[in-house]
């Protein structure tokens, strides 16, 4: 049969043959040879695991029709595949979706574990087994941030609250497990980390964000970045098996938005771009070897990054030496044309961004146009090249080729185990942070209790954050579910909702008024709610009286909680009942109010399905609170920016703050201080730091700084601290910001404990971008500073680089 078809394809007589016929002949024979080869105990090069990726994608390229290469440019969406009556996936659909061709990237359907390895592995074994070369494809995962976008999957904290532990362990740890349920059900690649910096609480993304200093972000996203692809030294050349290939994004200074708003333009200075929002994604690449980065929607001073060869190729490749692939953000090629006007037409908005440097679409809107450019255009053809050879590197380096995907037979078994979950609840308890304890109302003690009051729209209700796949109850733990869990019916527990999160319906105030009389202590649970992912899509807007408030595209013009929830605190507080106020939530409130005449106030961010658990055992002292602050708390939207890492006359000039009642400058009514300041959390004990050592004050730009100090409990109980490290450019060619973050650690003491904490700091951290935006170390003085927070310095000392 063989030898009938390959002399049948050599024939001069094509008239017996239409075109579709004559390329299914020729794919048969191709398919046959390589069937006889492997008799022969050949392997084609770029099916062979023992030569170089080099190698390998030079062999496989050189194979390629521009079709074929085209289409490792595109994605295709495994959830317009079909079930037949028994489950299984139907082979026309699969025919119907592919076409017998590969393609470069797959989206899961939005469904659970189970099911997405089915459709992962029937999509895998028809790539590698019905199409020319067999290419696989990479299978995204939409998020990933705070656990895989699939039921079944374990729900970990939003970044935001990850942040707040300040605790890159246990980020690490948390990213492999993500990395290890999503590897299990076929996913080779994650939409995360955020490197985004939190600077503006209008901005709805901000719950994704780990904070809003650079050195935080890039340390934290490091963590994950490492937790979810592996070792530094080891992705160099692969990823192992059970990790996945993590995604930087948004790339660059998205999270900065005029007015706070999703998407609109952003306008920064060079030495800003450089020093703040470009810092981060630098860490990435170089100390973290992330294989994929994912360009932002916005444009950066006029240009869109989709658009942009200088931040793309000049920055990313070129400077910071970024050997993975540019995945487009979903539509971001076509809103070069419809959204930013830069083009007009699919073909001119095919080139713009592929010669800005995005390897994959993301999307099939404007790339196929490539196929008719490349073949009359050979310069075109370079840049298709160039960009599917970083693909392929890529899904080479990931085991893609040489690791075919089998669903395991019980998945459940092996994901969402008493590990994770248990580690959920620790980063839960981590990132609580305490604001206020008036009196030290908090811990709060069951044997002393006979009654209390669970009020609020959040109190019984899960909240994890955007990119979430449900907001169902029976998913998590909430706060009402986990004070009960841990009262274990020893008081009584008196629930009223209140009222919804947006809602302006105030009928159910009584109800919770009542509540709160009749018990001697009030829980109360405000908050938002973000946008969850259903099988259908952008589904479950709401729970009921509750519109997205937080979230992509669910941006703030003010800052209080939302809704009627201000009138159902001050309710609350008119009863005299003490109130502990819990902040389930994506975003800073300003909550100057409830700051003055609340007893006791936690943040708890969203803290994922053990959220319920972990804000009981802080409440009841089972866990002593040390979350921290990684983000400025505004007094009002009109504060708006307030981060801690300010410029010198960045909190105004006259220092003279005004009140209704005395009118000042700078604000005539208010101070420019922040309601609670960057590293800010309290504990359940006290620390005090003392015996700043450093080991040599007189460096040179080449050298470290060396230092310690000691940290000793001088509270009853066990707790951790968070032990932060800022340095000060006295004088510089430059303005230099206050102070800047240049370490952190966390440690647990134990009462009348002392620990020594020591940091290693490169002097080459202490630089800046000069009059010429070159970037230096310039000789002077430093002022090390060691805080509880930015604004709670307890030691300092200088030290002094020299040029010699």
């Amino acid at each position: 049969m063989t030898n009938s078809l390959l002399r049948r394809t050599k024939t001069r007589d094509m008239k017996l043959f239409n075109k579709k016929a004559l390329l299914l002949t020729i794919h048969l024979a191709f398919l046959t040879v390589l069937f006889l080869s492997s008799l022969n105990g050949q392997i084609l090069p770029y099916k062979d695991a023992g030569l170089k990726v080099e190698e390998r994608v030079k062999d496989l390229m050189n194979r390629m029709t521009i079709e074929e290469k085209v289409n490792q440019m595109l994605k295709l969406n495994l959830a317009d595949l079909k079930l037949d009556k028994e489950g299984n996936i139907t082979k026309e659909s699969l025919e119907n979706l592919f076409h017998g061709e590969s393609i470069g990237c797959l989206d899961p359907p939005i469904i659970d574990v189970k099911g997405i390895a089915k459709y992962s592995e029937a999509a895998d074994q028809y790539l590698r087994k019905n199409t020319r070369l067999g290419i696989p494809a990479i299978q995204v995962e939409l998020s990933g941030l705070h656990g895989q976008l699939a039921y079944g999957a374990t729900n970990f904290p939003q970044a935001i609250g990850q942040g707040c532990t300040w605790n890159t362990s246990l980020i690490r740890k948390m990213a492999e497990i993500i990395a290890f349920e999503a590897s299990s059900t076929g996913c080779d690649q994650a939409f995360s980390p955020l490197f985004d910096l939190a600077r503006d609480p209008r901005y709805g993304r901000v719950e994704e964000c780990f904070g809003e200093d650079p050195y935080l972000v890039a340390e934290m996203g490091k963590s994950f970045v490492i937790g979810m692809q592996g070792d530094p030294e080891i992705t160099k050349e692969y990823i192992p098996e059970h990790h996945l290939i993590s995604t930087a994004k948004h790339y660059v200074a998205y999270c900065t938005p005029t007015a706070g708003i999703n998407i609109a333009p952003v306008e920064v200075g060079p030495r800003d771009l450089r020093s703040l929002h470009l810092y981060p994604f630098e860490k990435a690449v170089r100390e973290a070897n992330v294989y994929s980065v994912m360009p932002s929607y916005n444009e950066v001073n006029g240009i869109p990054v989709h658009a942009s060869e200088y931040l793309l190729r000049d920055i990313l490749r070129k400077e910071y030496g970024f050997k993975g692939y540019v995945f487009a953000d979903y539509g971001a090629v076509g809103m070069l044309q419809f959204a930013h006007h830069l083009t007009a037409n699919k073909a001119e908005t095919a080139v713009l961004a592929l010669k800005a440097g995005v390897d994959q679409e993301g999307s099939d809107y404007a790339y196929s146009e490539l196929i008719n450019l490349a073949k009359g255009d050979k310069d075109i053809l370079v840049f298709v090249d160039e960009a599917v050879k970083n693909i392929l590197t890529v899904k080479l380096r990931a085991g893609l080729f040489d690791r075919p995907y089998f669903a395991p037979e019980k998945i459940s078994d092996i994901v969402h185990t008493k590990e994770s979950v248990n580690l959920a609840r620790e980063i839960a308890e981590e990132s609580v942070v305490l604001l206020k304890n008036r009196d030290n109302i908090l811990p709060l003690k069951l044997s002393s209790l006979k009654s209390i009051a669970v009020i609020g729209p959040n109190a019984n209700q899960v909240q994890y954050g955007d990119y979430s796949i449900t907001k169902d109850n029976s998913s998590g733990v909430t706060i009402l579910a986990g004070i009960k869990n841990i009262t274990k019916g020893k008081v009584t527990v008196n629930y009223a909702k209140g009222c919804g999160i947006t809602d302006l319906d105030s009928s159910g105030f009584k109800e919770a008024i009542n509540a709160a009389k009749k018990s001697e202590v009030v829980i109360l649970i405000i908050g938002g709610t973000s946008m969850s992912l259903s099988g259908t899509g952008w589904g479950e807007l709401a729970d009921e009286g509750a519109y997205p408030t937080c979230g992509e595209g669910y941006d703030r013009a003010e800052l209080t909680p939302p809704g009627i929830q201000p009138e159902l605190i001050q309710a609350i507080s008119k009863t005299g009942k003490p109130i502990v106020l819990i902040m389930v939530h994506g975003r800073a409130y300003s909550i100057k109010w409830e700051k003055e005449h609340i007893p006791a106030i936690l943040d708890a961010w969203y803290p994922g399905e053990e959220g319920g658990n972990a804000v009981a055992r802080i409440l009841f002292g089972e866990v002593v609170p040390s979350g921290k602050l990684t983000v400025s708390v505004p007094q009002s939207v009109g504060h708006v920016p307030v981060f801690y890492n300010y410029k010198p006359t960045g909190r105004g000039n006259y220092h003279k703050p005004g009140t209704r009642e005395k009118p000042g400058r700078d604000y005539v009514f208010s101070s420019t201080d922040p309601l609670f300041p960057f590293g800010f959390g309290l504990s359940y004990t006290q620390f005090e730091y003392s015996d700043l050592k450093i080991d040599h004050t007189q460096l040179r730009a080449a050298d470290t700084v060396k230092l310690s100090f000691k940290v000793k409990n001088v509270g009853a109980v066990t707790g951790k601290e968070v032990a932060e490290v800022y340095i000060h450019d006295k004088v510089s060619s430059v303005t230099t910001p206050v102070e800047v973050l240049k370490g952190f650690k966390k440690t647990e003491i134990n009462p009348d404990g002392t620990t020594t904490l020591s940091f290693s700091i490169p002097c080459k951290e202490l630089g800046l971008w000069d009059q010429n935006m070159n970037y230096v170390v310039e000789p002077g003085e430093f002022d090390i500073m060691i805080g509880a927070s930015a604004e709670d310095i307890r030691l300092r000392d200088i030290i002094i680089i020299t040029n010699k």
